[in-house]
């Protein structure tokens, strides 16, 4: 989405909407639908989906329903959320969440559970104007987002939207196993990487606050960072807050280019996670190219490290 398009979906009506139902709504929305004699019609992997006058609905096995068509918002306030959730949220945002425009930070990181690629992060600097585009386009954290396409084409257009800083730190693997070495934890090489591409951002865009999602009690990225002062609040589902959603999608982005880096460099394709593929993978790779090539390509203190080591 080009600039333009970003900055023109500001204040315009909600075309698409996306939400996550329990069980019970699920089924009185198509009980709705059904008794109102919209068209059914079929999508793949899809539960059920409608036509309306002016607005579709498709919900997924996951419970994610989408909402799309020129009479999206009227649907949403006067149909889902009047009759189905009984909890009205479009268009106020500003009034529940306030502190999701203010300029501030966002930070995130992706990687770490995977066994294969880089530990990557990713801080967003937005504002209010960056925000409503980001929540009318859609946004949503990397895990929400279906597929590894998807990732890409909302990363592009979180990169495309004006005055958004983006900064992302992460090493390669031969280097990163060696910083593994000298930190001795892994959060606390996590925090260094988030104080740096935090640092990085707040060169570029001075912000007083950030929002980073929690992944350990303490303030240990305040340990590494050089930008004082600066207040960094963290929780866990930090991403329900826009900003810190777009620093999640840059930083799976991000990992997912390298991964494919790896991959090529390896020959064969290498496995997100840390499952049991992972570690059949990892076999080939070291019968192939030797114990010592492993680090190349993989966080070496994992303990699928010692199976595939010791042959298990």
């Amino acid at each position: 989405m080009a600039k333009k398009s970003l900055e023109d979906a500001i204040g315009k009506p909600k075309v698409i909407y996306t939400i996550t139902l329990e069980e019970s709504q699920i089924k009185a929305l198509e009980t709705w639908c059904d008794h109102h004699a919209w068209e059914f019609y079929s999508v793949v992997y899809a539960r059920f989906a409608f036509r309306g006058d002016g607005v579709n609905v498709v919900a997924y096995q996951s419970g994610k329903v989408v909402i799309q068509g020129k009479k999206t918002e009227s649907f949403v306030t006067y149909v889902l959320e009047s009759e189905i959730t009984q909890n009205p949220q479009l268009g106020l945002e500003r009034v529940h969440h306030p502190e999701w425009f203010v300029p501030h930070a966002g930070m995130d990181e992706s990687g770490k559970g995977d066994f294969f690629g880089p530990l990557v992060t990713a801080c967003v600097i937005g504002d209010g104007s960056m925000v409503n585009a980001w929540i009318q386009s859609g946004l949503r954290e990397s895990k929400k987002l279906g597929s590894d396409l998807a990732v890409f084409k909302m990363e592009q257009l979180i990169r495309r939207t004006h005055g958004v800083v983006i900064e992302i730190a992460f090493a390669g693997m031969e280097k990163y196993n060696a910083l593994y070495k000298k930190f001795g934890n892994l959060n606390e090489l996590l925090a260094w990487f988030h104080a740096k591409s935090l640092d990085n951002a707040l060169k570029k865009r001075w912000v007083p606050e950030g929002l980073l999602d929690q992944f350990a009690k303490g303030k240990l990225v305040q340990k590494y960072l050089e930008s004082t002062p600066f207040n960094l609040k963290q929780r866990v589902r930090a991403e329900e807050d826009p900003v810190v959603a777009a620093a999640s999608v840059v930083a799976r982005a991000e990992y997912l280019r390298q991964l494919k880096k790896l991959s090529d460099e390896a020959g064969m394709l290498l496995p997100k996670g840390a499952g049991t593929r992972v570690q059949e993978v990892a076999h080939i790779l070291v019968k192939n190219l030797g114990q010592e090539r492993l680090g190349r390509f993989a966080k070496l203190h994992f303990k699928t490290t010692e199976k595939v080591v010791n042959g298990s």
